[in-house]
């Protein structure tokens, strides 16, 4: 038991701890802006290390624990615990000593995988010759006392039967390792196109629900898979429904203009009719039920800048989520373009940084627009990482903000006052019993049609 307790912690320190701990001190060093990274290449680097975190932490911890399993017959304590083989071994044998092992593993595998093959190709003194070989390198190897001529000698000839005998079933390493490969890279890019798809958010549009540097995953199956270079949907009757947080493809009709993914929150659906009353939505004259939880102030660390919003807790359906308005206005009038309705295979989108969100209110120079069915990338599902900028550490991971449920109950940043968070369970002890707009009423509502 002690031996598998040292042999855990040996694997721990050296291939997570130290890998993890080099990148952390990577990251912040060259994600440093210093003079010393200004030539070119190097300023190249910096700022693809402050840009891009997360490619950046996969890209040097790979790097790291490469070298470090190249280096791991020579590391301290490696014989001792069994990661080298076996206490005592030479290290000029280490490594043929963990080929034999592969051998024997592979030879079973061989056996037990075709045995049907094996009994009707082989007669039995050649799997005979198999057995007598490989039973031997087995003894060789768990000899109490090693010599390393005897066992060099089983695995030379252990080498040659399975390769003289099993070669018809046996894979080689190259292709080993290009299968897996190949179906490693298939699995991630089948899950990738129909069911699971990791975005970052680049701005603070969805504030406080996102933060920027948010790293989350999409469920792209709760509207139906799209079909692979097309647009079309398996299944194309399940839409967005009011209130999802949704991932979509700017509706931009101008083929020069690459395709961005946006995130915002689905407010209005086809036929809906869509304006604003101080600020707030109103959905077929109902007006989206909010409470007041107070005033947001989000300070920037470094740059000492700070701004004030008002936050909101706002209810539809069965969703409760935190929207804030920086500058607002509860007097303000109608947006350009108001009232909106929606067109048939359209929704609506608004972001929960209301006053800073380019959603669609604003689009087509403030005349509006809604999004396309098909433009759908799929429906928020949790945060998996996140970073702060402002933070001053080597690894500025926000932890508290791993998995949040980007569709749960409405939260603060941990650094937020207590009065807020109190004001946030205020507001949820109050949710009014109508979350639902009412259907349109074309009769009593006029709105430009787009």
């Amino acid at each position: 038991m002690n031996k598998k307790i040292y042999r855990w912690a040996f694997v721990l320190f050296w291939f997570v701890l130290l890998p993890l701990g080099l990148t952390t001190l990577t990251i912040s060093l060259l994600g440093a802006d210093s003079v010393a990274f200004a030539n070119a290449v190097t300023g190249q680097v910096s700022w693809f290390v402050r840009e891009q975190k997360l490619p950046s932490i996969i890209i040097f911890f790979t790097l790291y624990e490469a070298l470090i399993y190249g280096m791991r017959y020579s590391l301290p304590l490696a014989a001792q615990v069994g990661v080298a083989g076996r206490p005592g071994l030479p290290k000029e044998s280490r490594k043929d000593f963990e080929h034999a092992g592969q051998l024997l593993d592979e030879v079973q595998q061989v056996l037990r995988k075709n045995k049907l093959e094996v009994d009707k190709g082989l007669s039995s003194q050649k799997r005979s010759e198999v057995d007598v070989a490989m039973q031997s390198l087995e003894s060789a190897m768990a000899a109490p006392s090693f010599s390393i001529e005897v066992f060099e000698d089983a695995y030379d000839e252990a080498a040659a039967v399975a390769s003289k005998h099993l070669n018809p079933w046996q894979r080689s390493e190259v292709r080993e390792y290009t299968e897996s490969i190949i179906i490693a890279v298939g699995v991630a890019l089948l899950l990738r196109a129909f069911v699971v798809e990791a975005f970052k958010i680049p701005s603070g549009s969805m504030l406080p629900t996102l933060q920027i540097n948010d790293h989350i995953f999409v469920n792209k199956f709760t509207y139906g898979p799209t079909i692979p270079f097309m647009k079309s949907r398996i299944l194309s009757d399940l839409p967005p429904q009011r209130g999802d947080v949704i991932v979509f493809e700017f509706p931009d009709d101008n083929p020069a203009n690459p395709r961005q993914n946006f995130i915002k929150r689905a407010m209005a659906l086809p036929g809906d009719i869509l304006e604003t009353r101080g600020q707030h939505p109103v959905i077929n004259g109902w007006m989206v039920p909010h409470c007041r939880v107070g005033t947001y102030e989000k300070k920037e660390t470094h740059s000492g800048y700070g701004s004030k919003s008002e936050l909101f807790v706002e209810f539809i359906n069965d969703y409760a989520y935190l929207t804030m308005y920086e500058n607002y206005d509860p007097d303000q009038g109608p947006e350009l373009g108001e009232p909106y309705r929606v067109a048939p295979g359209e929704f609506w989108v608004m972001g929960d940084n209301r006053n800073n969100s380019s959603d669609s209110r604003r689009w087509h120079q403030g005349k509006g627009g809604g999004v396309p069915f098909d433009n759908v990338k799929g429906r928020a599902m949790f945060v998996w990482l996140s970073f702060d900028d402002d933070a001053d550490r080597f690894l500025p991971v926000t932890w508290d903000r791993l998995f949040t449920n980007v569709m749960g109950a409405p939260r603060l940043p941990k650094e937020a006052p207590e009065s807020l968070k109190k004001g946030i369970a205020r507001c949820l002890t109050q949710r009014p019993e109508n979350t639902t707009p009412p259907p349109p009423n074309q009769a009593r509502l006029r709105a430009r049609v787009e």
